[in-house]
């Protein structure tokens, strides 16, 4: 593909900055940058590549002034991730999809197959299965019985969606997830014996979701596990029975959500975050990495750190103190020492 910085300008909504003419082949990083490639600047911590570059044209924000002299064209955008988001959409081209059902995918004959769908080798397909036009099933996936996926959903190798799981429309599953397993459900007994629960219910997975590999959703115990229209899950995640995520929350990866905890829309959970069983977190919340939910988070739009996690302020000042307690309890142990002498004077 090529295409000219005017061209990329007037196509992002951007200004040019130096020479329209420019012919821009491909994208790149830029501290990678090539001639013929575009690259961005976004991050400040990044400035000092942008002044050896070798990239032919680099996207900026609108009022970036920058320091030095720039050797390459400059695009001028509003959004410049918004911009990069936009410029890879467009250089990708897109994957090429054989819209077949392969000779060697096991395919049910109840299962009801919408247009152009494409069902990829030793993919398995049950009986009762619905899947909606345009979905893409790669090779070596697993689709249990009476499981409903809509339309153009794509699943990658490896995936597994179990029994009676639901997956709306404009879907992305990855690589070996994992969608309906049992939910970890058990019950001692009078001398100590686990026994199972059984597992009755489903998941079901709203639209414009997209989950990351080696993820799992546990299905409910009763009812659904349920992530809800816009979720945004990383690789390696946990999501055990019947918990609930909200709309447009995104959620980092090691993250792992005991059951029937309910996470608000517009959440931001980082990597690693633990949170306990039953509790509710609020629309808005933000949790950062390695941090522990053990209860309730009420109030809309905070941001919390820490195991157990507390506001995110009133985390750092307290980790001020915790960085001191050795001076603190050196102190303390001088001032003692201090008190008793003067009561044995006294």
């Amino acid at each position: 593909m090529q295409i000219t910085t005017g061209e990329i300008a007037s196509f992002l909504g951007g200004e040019v900055d130096g020479d329209p003419n420019v012919v821009l082949t491909g994208p790149s990083k830029i501290e990678e940058g090539k001639p013929g490639a575009i690259t961005f600047l976004a991050n400040p911590k990044y400035e000092e590549y942008l002044y050896s570059t070798k990239a032919s044209a680099v996207l900026v924000d609108k009022t970036f002034k920058p320091q030095n002299r720039v050797r390459a064209t400059l695009i001028r955008v509003p959004d410049v991730y918004g911009a990069i988001s936009q410029l890879l959409n467009a250089f990708s081209g897109g994957e090429e999809i054989d819209r077949k059902v392969d000779h060697l995918a096991i395919v049910d004959s109840s299962a009801k197959i919408g247009k152009e769908v494409a069902i990829g080798g030793l993919s398995v397909v049950s009986g009762e299965v619905e899947i909606g036009d345009r979905s893409v099933i790669h090779p070596q996936v697993f689709i249990g019985k009476n499981v409903k996926i809509g339309k153009n959903a794509r699943l990658y190798p490896g995936v597994r969606i179990l029994h009676n799981c639901i997956i709306g429309d404009n879907c992305t599953i990855h690589s070996n997830t994992v969608i309906g397993a049992d939910g970890f459900g058990f019950q001692p007994d009078e001398t100590g014996k686990y026994e199972k629960v059984p597992q009755i219910g489903n998941v079901v997975i709203g639209n414009n979701v997209e989950i990351g590999s080696n993820t799992v959703i546990d299905r409910a115990t009763m009812g659904s596990t349920v992530i809800q229209n816009g979720v945004k899950l990383d690789n390696l995640i946990q999501i055990a029975h019947n918990v609930i995520i909200g709309e447009n929350t995104v959620m980092a990866a090691q993250c792992g959500v005991a059951g029937s905890a309910k996470i608000g829309k517009n959440c931001m959970i980082g990597g690693q975050v633990g949170i306990s069983g039953h509790i509710k977190v609020a629309d808005g919340t933000k949790i950062a990495g390695q941090s522990g939910v053990m209860g309730s988070i009420k109030e809309e739009g905070t941001s919390q750190f820490g195991s157990p996690a507390i506001p995110y302020s009133d985390f750092l000042k307290s980790y001020i103190g915790f960085k001191k307690l050795p001076e603190i309890m050196k102190k303390m142990a001088e001032l003692e020492k201090q008190l008793k002498e003067l009561k044995a004077k006294s």
